[in-house]
């Protein structure tokens, strides 16, 4: 086996840690039909307290299991689970771990409790609300740990009826056409993810769905390159790159906040980590044709999403543009076939996770309180609302990559990515950077001009008499952004968890460099 592959054939653990870790939040949710009616007296209570019980326990499994179990001086796969689950079509109970994966995980244990703890006045439909809760963080959580490709399919697809409901019953006016949007948009495109999986499996002879399998698979003549187009649209529409992303802003502007919460920090990194995991891994010969295609649609994604954002009159939907926009670094550092673009890649998407899921709590924490999310119909709130505004700044000086801030870290190490690759003209490296420089003077002045009229623009009395953010609040605003500033100064404790994997991948591409970018961009 290839040294530089980022796998490896470790022995199956004595405990199940990752099936644990996926199927815990299951089992709280088989408990919500067994609960009283939501009609009978503070009934809503229990489901909330079982939900946030059942993801706190799994995040503790996380942390139990990465802490102590997991290597991350090793770039394969580890704690591999491998049951023969239904042979006749090939399917296997396979999970494993490498850094690619491990902070990815994290990150959606974390925001999933938080997103349940952000649910505390959730009072009708409660246990049907709490159990897609439970259900969309089992779906998640396999998503990530999948070895199988039919397996992570599978995933794929159930996490999408949780996130459908949850928008269509508890979100805004229009939930329904919101919901309808995005469930069309991804239920389409998984179309595409399937029939470029399943092509992959059928190809080089023996039939395969392992990943590590297909992994170690060459893929003649275009079928590489379809495949490859057909996971960037698929898998692109989750992330989302220009012009799929139209489901976003709509549905960040129905859903809750807690919904929101997952929508931007747990679903859009799925997008890029499947990248990285099929696009990247499994068909390098092709990423490297393509990779300058990926920049290009980055760099759109950068200017348009900043651009649309100033457009938004509403608090989420601005938000939901400058996600759009962020992602597009993602795509960038994914572009860069460079294992410091790709580093930059994971750490936008921690970064972005951390970032983004704050500032949609904390708009929800006063949407509560004014019931608006209109920004001309704001102002004045600093005096009313000093601690929320606190937050909201921090929360937004980090989007904007404030220097001390995870946003700043992860960005600029992107675009150290994109100009030490030497696959790269200069000419080509100077105009990525030049465009890319654009979305970050974009950014400050439609997040900052969100804060002056929302927090300094002319006193509404209407807003004069709300409360600031509670005890329970606070806690979840500090638990975002304590780890955006403790990445922002120490970024180590971010990278540490997946450099070595992500530095194997970049060896895989480098090896694979036939086809070198440099003859594809060469200037005559």
């Amino acid at each position: 086996m290839d040294a530089n592959l980022p796998i490896s054939v470790a022995s199956q653990p004595n405990f199940p840690w990752l099936s644990l870790i996926v199927l815990l939040p299951i089992g709280g949710a088989l408990l919500m039909p067994l609960l009283p009616n939501d009609e009978a007296n503070d009934s809503f209570k229990a489901p909330r307290n079982i939900a946030i019980g059942f993801l706190a326990a799994d995040f503790a499994l996380m942390l139990a299991a990465f802490g102590r179990l997991f290597n991350n001086s090793e770039s394969g796969l580890q704690l591999i689970e491998r049951i023969n689950w239904i042979p006749f079509i090939g399917l296997e109970w396979s999970l494993g771990v490498d850094g690619i994966s491990a902070p990815l995980v994290l990150l959606s244990g974390l925001i999933t409790l938080l997103s349940a703890c952000a649910s505390w006045q959730i009072k009708s439909r409660s246990r049907l609300y709490f159990a897609l809760l439970l259900l969309q963080a089992s779906a998640q959580g396999l998503v990530f740990l999948s070895q199988d490709f039919l397996l992570f399919f599978l995933a794929w697809e159930l996490e999408l009826v949780p996130v459908y409901l949850l928008i269509a019953i508890w979100g805004g006016k229009r939930r329904l056409y919101a919901a309808t949007k995005f469930i069309l948009y991804t239920a389409l495109a998984s179309l595409l993810i399937l029939i470029s999986g399943l092509a992959l499996a059928l190809s080089g002879g023996e039939f395969t769905l392992n990943i590590s399998e297909l992994t170690n698979k060459t893929y003649q003549g275009g079928l590489g390159i379809l495949c490859y187009l057909g996971f960037l649209i698929g898998f692109g529409v989750k992330l989302p790159i220009f012009p799929l992303h139209t489901w976003l802003p709509d549905a960040h502007g129905e859903a809750n906040a807690p919904v929101s919460m997952l929508l931007a920090g747990v679903l859009l990194k799925m997008g890029g980590y499947a990248l990285l995991r099929f696009n990247v891994q499994i068909l390098p010969e092709a990423h490297l044709q393509l990779a300058p295609a990926l920049i290009i649609i980055g760099i759109v994604n950068i200017v348009y999403g900043a651009l649309n954002a100033f457009a938004q009159d509403n608090v989420k939907r601005r938000i939901a543009c400058s996600s759009v926009s962020h992602m597009g670094f993602v795509l960038l550092g994914i572009g860069a076939v460079d294992a410091l673009g790709i580093s930059g890649a994971m750490l936008q998407m921690i970064s972005h996770g951390l970032i983004a899921a704050a500032m949609f709590f904390i708009t929800g924490t006063f949407y509560e309180r004014t019931k608006t999310l209109s920004i001309p119909n704001m102002g004045g709130l600093a005096k009313v609302l000093p601690i929320t505004f606190a937050f909201f700044l921090a929360s937004s000086l980090a989007s904007l990559a404030l220097p001390g801030m995870s946003g700043f870290v992860s960005e600029i190490t992107i675009f150290l990515g994109i100009t030490s690759q030497d696959l790269f003209t200069s000419l080509f490296r100077s105009i990525t950077i030049s465009l890319a420089a654009i979305g970050l003077v974009l950014t400050p002045i439609y997040l900052l001009s969100m804060c002056r009229r929302v927090f300094f623009g002319p006193r509404i009395p209407a807003l004069a008499l709300v409360d600031d953010l509670n005890p329970r609040e606070l806690i979840i605003s500090l638990s975002l952004i304590i780890p955006t500033l403790l990445i922002g100064f120490w970024p180590r404790f971010a990278i540490d968890l997946y450099e070595t994997s992500t530095n194997a991948l970049a060896n895989r591409l480098l090896t694979h460099s036939t086809n070198s970018i440099a003859q594809i961009l060469s200037i005559n």
